[in-house]
């Protein structure tokens, strides 16, 4: 055979065989691992598109092995007796055989056979390793490599990598299991990687989401990865605005790299169709006909997915085949057809949009007819599935459809006009609502049913400002006008009616009619509602003081609610979620679920109800400052927004409880003159204003106002059933009787919101009101009256307050008692004979109100121990019994400076 000294030296080593020793790749340790079972496979392939990282996983696995052969395959390998040639080099530099005798006459099969004798002599395992496979065209060089995979000894391993599929029969592989393959989204770097990757590049730290947004872009292609950090290196700051950064990367790096290593070898025809088929988020054989009128479409697009271009299959259940391209490619493509195809543009988009609507799509028809210079289209698929579209909780696309559209369709049409301000009302811009019923003018009057339909809005908007005989009369007199085959309008009508009753305080009544709103927009697939009657339901048990029952209706509407895209709400169903949870005192799942609910809404405006209740939490924590700083974002919020009375009311309360536990009395002057109490407490948003105001009377040393104020409040709150308001209210008004010394008032309020609280499991709304709470209910445990489970719930309040304020509380740590055993005024008793550290403990804890069993067992420690630890801290500090030493301790806080 002819000398294999005159071959290129550098077909037989990999192009990135350096570039493994340097410190600039991330190591596939998965992967890695993975081709670790190489030996056990005759044939390994390894597939992806340009630019996937496939030479470089290989390099980095053949620096691991011994006894490894490399051929870096290009155009010219396709002349039969230049492959046999390199073939044998990488073999010889795998193995070590000997090729002297070796003679190849134009047949490559026959020439393969030559070479399988000799291997047979070879008993050391070995792998070859050929590159970019997808150059090779020559049939005859396939053939061979089938025979050779046929009769390769078991010593051999062969590895190919390749942009596409090769024909060597690797399906007979696959099935009988003698084929390792990695594919393109085993290949993609995951967000790990990902982030490894830029921090060895640039040297620079990025958040986890910064990174995440980046990698899901560029779906793990790691030179896409590779050009987003040139682009870096050069501006840092645009990783915060990925827009930017991929419109930069599109207009240089990319479109550079893609004509280079793919369109530079295609066939322009062939390019004109991905560019045609790249205006589709995804294609089908049908919508790719359609939009290139190219009846072969389906041979075309298997054909790209054969040769690597980027496009892959989607898995999709309705037996149809469906593909996408990469995005970064779609996005190329996607320009480079407006730029090259400039007058193909409108019609592409037209046919699309009409084929997606034939299918059943009319989201994408949406979008495509927003390309489009004629808005027609646009108006026409508006007309026929607009609500539909609503009713599935496509807010944002219909919002940006509805503003693509010119005034003099906009305004025309009153169904328009309606959609466009249930999608407003549906995302909380109550005035803007109010706004589009005023610009609506029509020159005749409306069908009887229009006029239902507007009036129930009319009646959602009188309900978003506060005046709910309103909304009831014109949600009654709706129904009255509405036909029974409007069945959308009828929910809305009585939807309304509902909330109107909610208002009122007609609890039962609302809850009926919410029930039967939630069943009719069931049956008639009107999502949108279904939601918000849950969302109601859920309120109105909690306000009956079912809490339990509130969250677990709550809890199996979550998983729809997500499914429906509707941001608002589902922003609402997890505040009140939170709200419970705060209730219930598992203040880390209400932080979880208010961030929840930041996380999902975009404007800083919507985020105010969500961030009322991080400052309550922070507020129950003891955290003023971050209540502080929560609280003065709300207030700027609520400064550039118009809210509801429940969201102000909200915010009132947290800023009143915030002044109480600051005892910044200045504030309630100014803040007072600026409220006015609501004429009746019917519902829960105006029994907290109301609330709130006596609160700040009791703050003012106003007592004898802030109780008329709850006596008012608690008879309508009775004569309603409004339990949890009930609770409250008795709460408060247990701070007022304190405030007048009148102790036995204040003991029998206490002592039923307790009771009460034994079927909401209240929590945080005594931990709140802190030492003061903590006070009356060590005597209340003391003195015995407590029914079992008041019992229970007491404990665990005292417990909870303790936790949150132990710098209030008697936790005696080793500092503390150093500095109380140096102050001068210290019972000289305490300095002659000091307590054990464990001694304080027990000091500290019977202080706090635990019980003797509690003190076991909070310190894990045996009940006679326990007790032996009291009778000699009590002879160490001469006091006879609990009482006294709890008068003792509390004494040693006072000289402590803790009031």
């Amino acid at each position: 055979m002819q000398s294999l000294a005159k071959l290129i030296p550098t077909k037989l080593i990999s192009s990135k065989q350096n570039q493994t020793h340097s410190n600039h790749n991330i190591e596939r340790t998965q992967l890695l691992t993975e081709l670790d079972s190489i030996h056990h496979y005759p044939l390994t392939l390894i597939t992806a598109p340009a630019g996937y990282g496939k030479t470089t996983l290989i390099s980095q696995w053949k620096e691991r092995q011994s006894h490894t052969g490399w051929y870096a395959l290009d155009k010219s390998d396709n002349k039969t007796e230049q492959f046999s040639r390199y073939f044998t080099a990488a073999l010889v530099q795998a193995c070590g055989m000997e090729t002297d005798d070796l003679n190849y006459q134009n047949d490559l099969t026959d020439y393969f056979s030559q070479l399988l004798v000799k291997l047979n002599k070879i008993d050391t395992n070995f792998s070859l390793i050929i590159d970019d496979y997808h150059h090779i065209e020559n049939a005859e060089i396939h053939n061979a490599l089938r025979f050779w995979l046929k009769n390769q000894p078991a010593t051999m391993n062969l590895i190919i990598l390749s942009r596409l599929t090769p024909p060597l029969s690797i399906t007979n592989l696959r099935i009988h299991e003698q084929l390792l393959e990695i594919n393109m989204s085993q290949l993609a770097f995951t967000h790990n990687e990902a982030k490894q990757f830029f921090e060895l590049k640039l040297n620079d730290t990025f958040t986890q989401e910064a990174i995440f947004t980046l990698c899901e872009q560029v779906e793990g292609w790691a030179t896409g990865l590779q050009l987003i950090s040139f682009i870096l290196k050069q501006n840092s700051d645009l990783i915060k605005s990925p827009q930017k950064l991929f419109a930069k990367l599109n207009q240089h790096h990319i479109a550079d790299y893609l004509n280079e290593e793919i369109f530079h070898y295609i066939d322009p025809e062939l390019k004109q169709f991905m560019q045609r088929c790249a205006i589709l988020h995804s294609i089908n054989e049908t919508l790719a006909t359609a939009i290139t009128q190219d009846k072969n479409s389906a041979k075309k697009l298997d054909e790209l997915e054969k040769q690597g271009l980027f496009i892959q299959r989607i898995d999709n259940n309705d037996g149809d085949i469906w593909w996408k391209f990469h995005p970064i490619l779609s996005s190329y493509l996607t320009q480079s057809c407006r730029l090259e195809l400039p007058d193909e543009w409108q019609k592409l988009n037209q046919r699309a949009a009409m084929e997606w609507l034939k299918l059943g799509f009319c989201q994408e028809a949406i979008y495509h007819a927003q390309q489009i210079t004629d808005t027609q289209t646009l108006y026409q698929i508006l007309q026929q599935h607009g609500w539909s579209l609503f009713h599935q909780g496509q807010l944002k696309l219909l919002e940006d459809s509805l503003n693509h559209l010119p005034p003099e369709l906009m305004w025309q049409d009153p169904t328009l006009v309606l959609l466009k301000a249930w999608v407003v009302q549906s995302q909380h811009r109550y005035q803007e609502v109010s706004g589009i019923l005023q610009k609506f003018n029509t020159n005749s009057p409306l069908a009887e049913h229009y006029q239902g339909k507007f009036d129930a809005l009319r009646g959602q908007v009188a309900l978003n400002e506060g005046d709910d005989e309103l909304a009831y009369k014109l949600a009654s007199n709706a129904l009255l006008t509405i036909p029974q085959e409007f069945s959308y309008a009828r929910i809305v009508a009585i939807s309304v009616i509902a909330e109107a009753q909610h208002c009122r305080g007609n609890l039962q009544e609302s809850m009926v009619q919410m029930k039967q709103v939630e069943k009719m927009a069931l049956s008639q697939h009107t999502y949108h509602h279904w939601l918000w009657s849950k969302l109601q339901q859920a309120e109105i048990l909690s306000a009956q003081g079912f809490l339990q029952s509130a969250y677990d209706l709550l809890k199996e509407t979550t998983l729809q609610a997500e499914s429906f895209h509707q941001i608002p709400m589902h922003e609402f169903l997890l505040r009140l979620k939170g709200q419970i949870q705060w209730e219930w005192h598992n203040l880390d799942q209400a932080e979880a679920m208010a961030n929840a609910g930041i996380d999902i809404l975009e404007k800083e405006d919507e985020k105010l109800q969500c961030l009322a209740l991080l400052a309550k939490i922070s507020l129950v924590r003891g955290d003023l400052n971050n209540a502080k700083r929560l609280i003065e974002q709300c207030q700027h919020s609520i400064g550039h927004f118009p809210a509801h009375k429940d969201w102000t009311a909200t915010l009132d309360e947290i800023q009143v409880i915030y002044y109480q536990l600051t005892k910044d009395n200045s504030q309630f002057d100014s803040w007072l003159i600026k409220k006015s109490l609501p004429s009746r407490a019917s519902n829960h948003f105006t029994q907290r204003q109301s609330r709130n105001i006596a609160r700040a009377y009791l703050l003012q040393n106003k007592p004898e106002q802030a109780l008329s104020i709850l006596k008012n409040i608690l008879h309508t709150a009775e004569e309603l059933k409004l339990t949890s308001d009930i609770q409250r209210a008795l709460i408060l008004r247990n701070l007022v009787f304190i405030h007048q010394n009148k102790k036995e008032l204040a003991q029998r309020d206490l002592i039923k919101a307790l009771e009460i609280s034994q079927q909401t499991n209240f929590i945080s709304a005594f931990v709140i009101e802190g030492d003061i709470m903590a006070q009356q209910i060590r005597q209340l445990l003391q003195i015995n009256v407590l029914d079992e489970l008041s019992l229970r719930k007491a404990q665990f309040i005292l417990r909870s307050i303790n936790q949150h304020n132990r710098h209030k509380f008697a936790h005696f740590d080793q500092e503390f008692v150093q500095k109380l055993l140096e102050n001068p005024q210290v019972p000289e008793l305490l300095k002659i004979s000091p307590l054990t550290t464990r001694e304080w403990q027990v000091l500290g804890l019977i202080y706090s109100g635990y019980s003797n069993e509690q003190i076991s067992q909070e310190l894990v420690v045996a009940m006679t121990t326990i007790k032996t630890h009291i009778r000699n801290l009590y002879q160490k500090i001469g006091v006879n019994n609990r009482s006294e030493a709890i008068e003792y301790t509390k004494n040693l806080l006072v000289l402590m400076g803790y009031h």
